[in-house]
Formats: C-alpha cells, sequence, structure tokens
C-alpha cells in the first residue's frame, strides 16, 4: 500500500511537474509575443470629436447660414476626421502595424491631420506635398515628428500622388489614398452628419455646401443627411481662378489651387447626386469674406470664407422663403498667415 501510493504519488507530482513546464512555456511565449510593440488606439484619437454648430451672419450679407466649425479639430481642419477614421480602421484590420508607415499626398491640411494622429498612434508619417505650400504647413508638419518631401510644384498634387505610391511600395508604407478612399466620406457621413442633424434646431435640412477637392464632406455629408431623411440638395462652391487665391486646401476644381485637380477626386466623380447645383465664388470675393469672417471671431481660412458666400448665394436661388442652408469651416487661419488672406495686415 506504502509502496502504491509512493510510485502514485511520484507519477502525479511528475505529471504536474510536466504540466507546470508546460504551461510556463506557454505563459513565456505568450510573454514574448505581448512584449513586441502592438497598435493601439489612445482615447485622444479614438474618441468622437463634436465641433460646434452655429448660426452666422456677416454683415452685407443677411441670410443666416448654419456652419460647422470644424477648425475647432485637434490640428485645425475638418480632416482631422478623416485621419483618425481610416487610420484607426486600417489598426484594427491588421492593414498598419505598430512602427508602421503611412505616407499621403496633400497640399496641408490632410498631412497636418495625418501627422498628428500618426503621432498619437506612434506611427512614422511621411507628407508629399507640391512645392509652394505655406511654410508654416510645412512647420506643423515636422512639428509633430513628420517627413516632408516635396514635389516639383508645376505637377502640382497630381505629382504628390504619384509620388507617393512610389514611396508606399518602396517603403511598404500603408498610403490612404484620400481621393478615392469611401471611408474619407464615411467618416463624414457617420460623424459630421450625424452631429449636424443632432445640433440643428429645424425639423429638416434643404442646402448643404461644400467645396469639393477629395469629395469627402460634400458626398458623405450629403449622403448622411439623406440616410435620415432630409430631401437635402447638394451644393458645390467652385472659385473662379483670378489669381489671388492659390492656397487653399481642398476648394474645388481649380488649377490654381494646391491639392485640386479636375476629375481627380473618385469619391466625387462616383456620386450618384443628380440635383447637385454649382455655385461660383471669385478669389476676391472669398477672400474678402473670409476677412469678414475673422473680423467677426472665426478664425478661418479661405474656404470658409468661399463656402459662407456660396451658402448665401444658394439661399437666395431656393425656391422656398426660408431654406436651411449648413456649410462647414474647414480649417483655421494661421496656416495662412504667410499668404494672401494676411497680405495687408
Amino acid at each position: 500500500m506504502v509502496d502504491w501510493f509512493f510510485h502514485t504519488g511520484l507519477h502525479e507530482s511528475h505529471c504536474r511537474c510536466t504540466q507546470f513546464a508546460v504551461t510556463r512555456a506557454h505563459q513565456h511565449a505568450e510573454l514574448l509575443m505581448n512584449s513586441r510593440p502592438k497598435p493601439h488606439l489612445p482615447r485622444c484619437s479614438s474618441s468622437r470629436i463634436t465641433t460646434p454648430l452655429v448660426a452666422v451672419s456677416v454683415p452685407g450679407w443677411n441670410p443666416t447660414v448654419w456652419c460647422k466649425l470644424e477648425y475647432l479639430n485637434p490640428s485645425g481642419s475638418t480632416k482631422d476626421r478623416i485621419a483618425r477614421y481610416i487610420l484607426t480602421k486600417a489598426i484594427r484590420r491588421g492593414e498598419l502595424t505598430s512602427l508602421g508607415i503611412v505616407v499621403e499626398a496633400s497640399s496641408g491640411s490632410t498631412s497636418i491631420a495625418m501627422a498628428l494622429a500618426c503621432a498619437q498612434l506612434g506611427l512614422t508619417f511621411v507628407a508629399v506635398m507640391p512645392e509652394g505650400v505655406s511654410n508654416e504647413r510645412v512647420m506643423m508638419i515636422r512639428a509633430y515628428g513628420a517627413e516632408v518631401e516635396l514635389t516639383p510644384k508645376p505637377e502640382g498634387i497630381a505629382g504628390a500622388i504619384k509620388r507617393a505610391q512610389i514611396i508606399s511600395e518602396n517603403r511598404g508604407a500603408y498610403w490612404p489614398r484620400q481621393f478615392s478612399n469611401t471611408d474619407n466620406a464615411n467618416a463624414h457621413r457617420n460623424e459630421t452628419a450625424q452631429e449636424i442633424l443632432s445640433q440643428i434646431d429645424t425639423d429638416s435640412i434643404d442646402l448643404f455646401v461644400s467645396g469639393v477637392g477629395t469629395g469627402g464632406t460634400l458626398v458623405g455629408v450629403t449622403q448622411g443627411l439623406r440616410d435620415a431623411g432630409c430631401n437635402v440638395t447638394p451644393v458645390l462652391a467652385r472659385p473662379i481662378d483670378t489669381g489671388v487665391m492659390s492656397e487653399v486646401e481642398c476648394s474645388s476644381f481649380s488649377g490654381r489651387i494646391p491639392g485640386v485637380v479636375d476629375g481627380l477626386s473618385t469619391i466625387f466623380a462616383n456620386a450618384n447626386f443628380p440635383r447637385l447645383q454649382e455655385i461660383e465664388v471669385s478669389d476676391e470675393e472669398a477672400i474678402e469674406v473670409t476677412r469678414q469672417l475673422i473680423r467677426c471671431g472665426y478664425p478661418v481660412g479661405p474656404s470658409s470664407g468661399l463656402n459662407f458666400l456660396a451658402a448665401v448665394r444658394s439661399i437666395e436661388r431656393h425656391s422656398a422663403d426660408e431654406p436651411t442652408a449648413v456649410t462647414v469651416f474647414p480649417d483655421r487661419m494661421e496656416r495662412y498667415f504667410s499668404t494672401e488672406l494676411f497680405a495687408d495686415m
């Protein structure tokens, strides 16, 4: 009996030791795996950001326009929405790993937003931009620890896109492709439009006005408002190039505006908007209205003046007595200090 118990005890002890060793081996393997850098989504990057929606009127322009103050996003522009949305989805899908590289072509605001998001996520960002962009933009991007590569100015944003593709292939970088990535529009469809609906005090929205570069804002917000039952008419704010406004990010199709080339955005080209309206605004008018907005306490860039004036004109042309028009103020003024906007100050 004693011998049986003794031998059985040894056998059980041996099994327990073996099981313990295997368990420790698995734990050690898991420890090694967990010690490797993994992408993480910090609260500041993954949380929703809600910007104010306010009724704005400017002296000399009677209609009141509901304006989404997108310049209050962390990097100073509405592009924070697409940067956060696209990058976090890429991480969840496993397309973007920790310590990975992100590259994007942009004339400014998207690159700044991507640089900020990548800094939060522990990623390396390479901004590819046409020569001639304002120094303020380059400084902001580099301040977040990102790389900046400038392409020949005559090639415009199209040349920057080609270079971004080469960098993506050579360095194995994740390339968001903001001009064709449907998540660009989805960010506005799922976030911006829903915020507008929850903030506005009217039953419906008749007009949504925006310039078009990537097309994400106009397409996404219009789709989101229609999803909710609004019979909204999309209005494209198109600047008329007079050689004044040459530093606007994603305003509309104009060869003199960095980041925008006619027909470049497949997001906009593929949108089914049979009731789309276009409102033309001259560069001088957009600059002057932007200065008025700044004097009214809205620290905005030229695309806000463009959007606001186009919204005013769309209201004046609408058949309803008091149509509700919504637009966005896309970015902040500090990235334009060295441009025509502040030339007389």
